[in-house]
């Protein structure tokens, strides 16, 4: 399953995080990492799901990916 970058977004109420991790782990994802800096986390997803998840207007959805510098 690929992992996932949920962030909430500015203005958002924060129990709005909270509904998208249950979402997440209620489809049948694992939260990996919660962040501490930003409002957010990272969860191993099914990719067939992710529409689930992007389906709020509170949260950003980014699917993660490797960073290389060049």
């Amino acid at each position: 399953m690929p992992f996932y970058n949920v962030t909430l977004k500015k203005d958002s109420p924060p129990e709005e995080l909270q509904k998208a991790k249950d979402k997440a782990v209620e489809q049948g994802g694992s939260i990996k990492h919660e962040y501490t800096l930003i409002k957010g986390f990272t969860v191993e997803y099914p990719a067939d799901h992710v529409s689930v998840l992007e389906s709020s207007d509170h949260i950003h959805v980014e699917q993660d990916g490797e960073v290389s510098i060049q």
